[in-house]
């Protein structure tokens, strides 16, 4: 039964935090004039003088009501004037004895306001207002005000810390402002190391493996004319991959790019066209699946594909022709991924390793709370590569 008007309340205070700064000073300067004129609440304001009431003009009291409502609506961005004209109407009430007007809240507001918003001479103006309060205080004493010192001193105390809580405030705006710009600035590092992470998986794997598929159809140019097509149809499709991926992240970066994750992002199935490219480029891969398989977030799915991949661009940097084996395990909450290559390094690596694939993925996994190990094989006989990904079922 309260859906409906909580619905209704959180969304018309949405809107009203949305407005500009200046419409919502302009609706608290009415809704002060409102007040300030309407007989039920319009006795209610603060008082310091309580000198004997005096019969002033209508024009005069409406005036000085006016003088201290209608500033508020420049109160964020003059704050200073705000203050200065909504201080000096209400001096002027007390002075003359003015009936009490819901008005005069106008000055707690105006000092929040000035605490708050005002950025350059705030010592001065707080120096100012302070030694015109003393002004104030004296000349009502003169006049016959029945308030003492500690009365005055009092109400110069609520003034003091209404400027601080708006002093504060203005404090954890800017902090807030400072802790979201460095928060942008982190998301933007953390998407460009993501980019350049997939953008070296993609890049290195696909043309390393151009490279050894090149290099072997130059053999077999020679040795064995009639198989060059198959091994110019593999550089090719190994192209058209690479390309594909390519155009995927690049549309990461376009300013009005609206792609949707999953529709850029390899799935755990094509782990299979990367075991078979990889035996295109020459490399023995064997592949073992075990459990079964379950739609996983596209994290994990994206994770899963870079460490096969990068294990193979390894394999077929540093070991071409050496037999791989794949093993992708299925379980219940996690993925667990090794790709074993069998054999001592080749001396000459058929392309230079820069060296930031593993660190990279290392961190990739790390990031999904799973873990990745990588190292030689005892007797420097291989290489393994190693990942347990955390991620339930989607």
């Amino acid at each position: 039964m309260l859906a409906g008007p909580a619905s209704r309340l959180s969304t018309a205070l949405s809107g009203w935090r949305g407005l500009p700064s200046s419409t919502k000073d302009s609706v608290l300067a009415a809704a002060m004039t409102v007040l300030a004129f309407t007989p039920t609440v319009a006795h209610i304001g603060p008082e310091i003088g309580d000198l004997p009431r005096r019969e002033t003009g209508a024009v005069i009291g409406a005036a000085l009501t006016l003088a201290m409502c209608l500033p508020l609506a420049v109160r964020t961005r003059m704050p200073a004037v705000c203050v200065s004209v909504i201080a000096t109407a209400f001096a002027i009430g007390q002075l003359l004895g003015y009936p009490d007007t819901f008005g005069k809240v106008g000055i707690l507001l105006a000092v929040y306001a000035a605490g708050a918003h005002l950025a350059r001479f705030r010592r001065a103006l707080a120096a100012t207002l302070t030694t015109g309060y003393a002004a104030l205080a004296v000349a009502l004493h003169d006049l016959g005000s029945p308030q003492r010192f500690p009365d005055f001193l009092a109400f110069c105390l609520v003034l003091v810390v209404i400027w601080l809580a708006g002093t504060g405030m203005r404090r954890w705006r800017a902090e807030e402002a400072e802790r979201r710009r460095l928060a942008a600035e982190v998301a933007a590092a953390t998407e460009r190391a993501r980019i350049a992470r997939d953008l070296h998986d993609v890049v290195t794997h696909h043309v390393t493996a151009m490279v050894v598929q090149a290099d072997a159809a130059q053999f077999l140019l020679d040795s064995a004319p009639d198989r060059t097509g198959t091994g110019l149809r593999a550089i090719s499709d190994t192209g058209r991959r690479a390309l594909t991926e390519l155009r995927a992240l690049l549309g990461v970066l376009e300013a009005t790019g609206e792609s949707r994750t999953a529709d850029r992002t390899p799935a755990l199935g094509k782990v299979a066209d990367l075991v078979e490219q990889a035996r295109l480029s020459g490399q023995p891969v064997e592949w073992t699946e075990q459990g079964d398989r379950q739609p996983r977030s596209v994290d994990v799915e994206l994770a899963t594909y870079r460490v096969v991949q990068e294990a193979l661009t390894n394999a077929l940097k540093h070991a071409t022709g050496n037999p791989t084996k794949v093993l992708v395990r299925h379980g219940k909450d996690h993925i667990e991924v090794e790709v074993v290559t069998v054999g001592p390094a080749a001396a000459n690596a058929a392309t230079p390793s820069g060296g930031r694939g593993l660190t990279g993925l290392r961190e990739r996994v790390r990031m999904l709370g799973g873990d990745l190990v990588s190292g030689g094989l005892p007797g420097d006989d291989g290489f393994r590569v190693w990942a347990m990904i955390p991620g339930s079922p989607a």
